[in-house]
């Protein structure tokens, strides 16, 4: 026979499983169709629960730090008699108030940004001040801050609505709702006043809006030099904070740190616990969600081709008696199970996708914007393609196993 005329013939498992296929073909669009219900709602309600957590937590983190350093707690003790363990004072007074610092800072600092986990470290001097502004006056929280540094934390540039992020030794950005009660705008002249007594005028810069009409009212920030002098902090701060690279960790890193450099470190996974429990409740629905889906399907895929068997069972003792092996058969079924997955998955990771984008249209803000961003993660449908085979392959081994353990005489008497 020539190469030329000669054309490459289908393993024996492969022919007798995709006739098995075609002989049920009702059966095997049935099942075909309820994989790919199971495997597009496993994509949809993944990409759709991934991107609305991803909102939140680019919400709640956008203006604020993954973990924030502070000073030891300063802890009240008794005062004790010499020599007896007896109480001097009738009564424990905490010490007199005042503003904690971290110290040195500039150490730490440069410790803590060796951690492979750490992406930036930026200090913060805060504390309380006075507005003036003619006969008015009003409270606010002054932050003085690195801008290169601290930028990369909080973005003030894309929040910014009037003037620029600029902060020169001079500048001050405030929020809308301070300048709109203060009747200012950028390019005006703010004098603000310290419980220190220090008094300095800075000239504003930008007027941003942090999307919280309290924040807007009382957050006011400096030049990390301004505020240092502004508040008597003489070359400290009261603060350092930092942001890493996986969110979900900053609970371990923050522990770490305390470890590591004696200092208090709190996570915002700590700071705002209720919301994190709600992203972990989100996050055990979703894998509930798709054990159950896939359950269904495994026991679909199974059912069918239970019913396979009964219904071939007389192919299959002609086979065995034939001379095929058990090994053989057991494969025409499990081939038949990986097939049936796969062709659904494939159509499953369409449909999801599809439902992805009609939501990403219809599912709008009354202004016109998507609800949330949804990513289209290629991984998430290989994954979802990969599991929904192995299911298939495993739903399928219980009828490839009794299928080849059939007794051939008895099977084709049947």
């Amino acid at each position: 026979m020539s190469w030329l005329t000669w054309r490459p013939r289908a393993p024996f498992e492969w022919t007798v499983a995709l006739r098995f296929l075609r002989e049920g073909r009702l059966q095997t669009l049935f099942i075909i169709a309820g994989v790919a219900v199971g495997v597009g709602v496993i994509v949809f309600m993944s990409a759709l629960l991934a991107g609305l957590q991803g909102n939140f937590i680019q919400r709640v983190l956008s203006a604020q730090a993954h973990i924030q350093l502070l000073p030891p707690r300063a802890v009240t003790r008794p005062l004790l008699a010499a020599g007896a363990d007896q109480r001097v004072a009738a009564t424990v007074q905490p010490p007199q108030q005042r503003v904690r610092t971290v110290d040195q800072w500039r150490s730490v600092r440069e410790q803590v940004q060796q951690l492979p986990q750490v992406r930036v470290v930026t200090p913060v001097a805060a504390g309380s001040a006075l507005v003036l502004r003619g006969t008015a006056s009003k409270a606010v929280s002054v932050s003085g801050i690195e801008p290169e540094s601290y930028f990369r934390i909080v973005d003030l540039s894309d929040k910014i609505v009037r003037g620029s992020a600029r902060l020169s030794s001079s500048d001050v950005l405030i929020g809308t709702e301070l300048a709109s009660d203060l009747a200012v705008d950028v390019g005006d002249k703010l004098r603000l006043s310290a419980a220190s007594g220090a008094v300095m005028v800075f000239n504003i810069s930008g007027v941003f809006d942090l999307g919280n009409k309290g924040a807007n009212e009382r957050s006011v920030f400096v030049p990390l030099r301004g505020a240092q002098s502004l508040l008597g902090l003489s070359g400290q701060v009261t603060s350092l904070e930092v942001t890493v690279r996986d969110v979900y960790a900053a609970e371990e890193v923050a522990q770490r740190i305390a470890a590591d450099t004696g200092v208090e470190a709190d996570s915002w996974i700590k700071a705002s616990a209720q919301f994190f429990s709600a992203i972990s409740a989100q996050t055990t629905a979703n894998r509930a969600i798709r054990f159950f889906v896939g359950l269904s399907v495994a026991f679909g895929i199974a059912s069918v081709l239970v019913v396979v068997v009964v219904q071939k069972s007389r192919e299959i003792g002609i086979l065995r008696a034939m001379g095929i092996s058990q090994g053989q058969v057991m494969r025409v079924f499990l081939l038949q199970g990986g097939l049936l997955a796969c062709g659904g998955g494939l159509a499953g990771c369409a449909i999801g996708g599809l439902a992805l984008v009609a939501w990403q249209q219809f599912a709008r803000n009354a202004d016109g914007t998507p609800l949330f961003p949804l990513s289209f993660d290629p991984m998430l449908y290989l994954v979802a393609l990969l599991v929904a085979t192995v299911t298939g392959l495993l739903a399928a081994y219980a009828p490839a196993r009794r299928a080849a353990r059939l007794d051939p005489v008895v099977a084709i008497r049947g």
